[in-house]
């Protein structure tokens, strides 16, 4: 911790401030990935993605009026998809749960290859706030100091009221693409409302439920829930089908009482046959599972997510929902969860 204009400014990791949703938060290194490196090493084809933070939150509590954030990113991509806002910002929110409030986001102004560090103070109420930082989706964190004023109280925030987190495994659209900002994505929507902690484990292009992966996800100790969909990254329905209860299997053995949601993809009216035929092999996951007496599986059938109207104003691109289209998303798995984690 050091002063400056009368801010006490803090490199994460360090307390109180925590750390969410990364395998590896190391500002020596200048590393912070939401894959451990063992498995970057493993499966290099998530190497890239591997390392990116999104999923990723800095969470605190701190009655000071204004908060200032400052992040370094390895560069600041174009994404002919999302804005700067959703490809390189991270957004803050006050609070927890279906109340807490979107108070703005930091993301740089220009695209460039090399690396850029920005900048910006927040200003909110005198009240002792939780205090949600979610980090940028596309290009690398370096760093990343948050700062308080010097008078003000600052503390650790209270935990998740779901404190083991929910793992999201699935494709660009899992990954929060193309969101015009990272609190806006499906998986953000829902944990925020939650109050949840997660890990996600949405990978644009590269998730194809291999079986090494599986093995990660059931290595993992400590989760309240799996989502996966990864029906998009699927090469074809065939390959879909040679993986997708394989890797339900895997999950399974290491975790016999997990709730494991089945999502197929949003995105039908492209290829409606196409689409009609992943459904129908994640739906047969699931009611095999049903069939052998789980009652621990869920089934959605994605293509019901945008809902009959509007359908087109969904997406950017007529696949990667914006932030409409993940609003009724998550209005769809939300209550899902919330019966599966709070019994209501």
């Amino acid at each position: 911790m050091y002063t400056e204009n009368g801010f006490k400014i803090y490199a994460l990791p360090e307390a109180p401030f925590r750390l969410y949703g990364l395998a590896v938060a190391d500002r020596e290194a200048r590393k912070f990935y939401r894959l451990p490196e063992f498995m970057l090493e493993k499966m290099p084809q998530y190497d890239f993605l591997g390392r990116r933070s999104v999923g990723g939150r800095a969470r605190f509590a701190t009655d000071s009026r204004r908060i200032l954030i400052r992040m370094t990113l390895d560069a600041c991509r174009e994404d002919v998809n999302i804005p700067l806002t959703g490809s390189a910002g991270a957004d803050v929110y006050l609070g927890a749960g279906k109340t807490a409030s979107f108070l703005g986001y930091i993301a740089p102004a220009v695209h460039t290859d090399g690396e850029i560090t920005v900048e910006k103070i927040f200003t909110k109420g005198p009240g002792l706030e939780t205090v949600t930082v979610n980090l940028p989706r596309n290009d690398l964190l370096l760093a990343l100091e948050i700062g308080v004023e010097a008078d003000a109280r600052l503390a650790e925030a209270p935990s998740y009221r779901v404190p083991d987190p929910v793992v999201f495994y699935g494709s660009s659209i899992t990954e929060g693409g193309c969101a015009c900002r990272v609190g806006c994505s499906c998986v953000n929507l829902v944990s925020r409302w939650l109050d949840a902690d997660f890990w996600n484990f949405g990978f644009s292009g590269k998730a194809r439920g291999e079986r090494e992966f599986a093995e990660y996800i059931a290595s993992l100790e400590h989760i309240s829930a799996f989502v996966y969909d990864y029906d998009h990254n699927a090469p074809d329905a065939e390959h879909l089908r040679a993986t997708h209860e394989a890797f339900f299997q895997t999950v399974r053995a290491a975790h016999p009482h997990l709730p494991v949601v089945m999502l197929s993809r949003p995105d039908t009216d492209k290829d409606p046959a196409d689409a009609a035929a992943r459904r129908d092999i994640i739906r047969a996951t699931y009611e095999r599972a049903r069939a052998a007496g789980d009652g621990r599986v869920w089934f959605l059938d994605g293509g019901a997510f945008f809902g009959p109207e509007g359908r087109a104003e969904c997406t950017v691109d007529g696949t990667h929902p914006n932030a409409l289209g993940f609003m009724r998303m998550a209005r769809s798995l939300y209550p899902v969860l919330e019966r599966i984690l709070y019994g209501v």
